[in-house]
């Protein structure tokens, strides 16, 4: 049975969209601030689609990023007192958000550059930022390298794979699909056990 290919192929398909660039910019806004899909999910496959548009769509990804952790750290400023318990169970976010706590207090505001690349969803970086006061510029500025190292990153890996990449990844979809639903249950049975 095949489940995955027809799901990457719409993928394909929706990132040829007109309209596509306009969904990166609001799924990167989206995600850096309350969404809970990673944007990369989106950028790959449109880097695939059109791979001399790499660049572009790696800036509006990154551009539209900071601007969603901006919204983020005014969530974190003015409504945590009100609504940060409901943000942290939504997310399930409790630990990870003393984790962060714990790392600023330790690193400083350099954790913002290490916050693109870590496992803990973004969203709680520029929440907790606002929360502790960190200084908006240098939040901004540091947001600006950290997300757009790791999204031009991304772009450039995909777009030097090209065609090859992409002719792999169609071959091996189900493969992929199936390892990747395979990891996000073992860690969930794990979190639910250690939890």
């Amino acid at each position: 049975m095949k489940l995955f290919e027809p799901i990457y192929t719409s993928i394909l398909k929706w990132a040829k969209h007109r309209h596509a660039e306009r969904y990166l910019a609001g799924i990167s806004f989206a995600e850096s601030s309350f969404f809970p899909i990673p944007v990369d999910v989106m950028l790959a496959p449109m880097v695939l689609a059109d791979k001399d548009k790499a660049w572009r769509l790696a800036a509006i990804t990154t551009v539209m990023s900071v601007i969603g952790g901006m919204f983020g750290y005014l969530i974190g400023s003015f409504f945590f007192e009100a609504y940060g318990e409901q943000i942290l169970s939504y997310f399930h976010a409790h630990d990870s958000f003393e984790a962060i706590q714990a790392k600023y207090a330790a690193h400083g505001i350099l954790i913002i550059l290490l916050a693109g690349f870590t496992p803990v969803p973004y969203k709680i970086f520029t929440i907790a930022s606002g929360v502790l006061g960190i200084a908006f510029l240098p939040f901004v500025f540091l947001s600006l390298v950290g997300r757009g190292a790791r999204f031009f990153m991304v772009a450039g890996l995909v777009k030097m794979g090209g065609d090859k990449l992409e002719e792999t990844i169609h071959k091996q979809i189900e493969m992929i699909g199936w390892g990747t639903l395979g990891l996000v249950v073992i860690g969930a049975t794990a979190y639910y056990f250690l939890h």
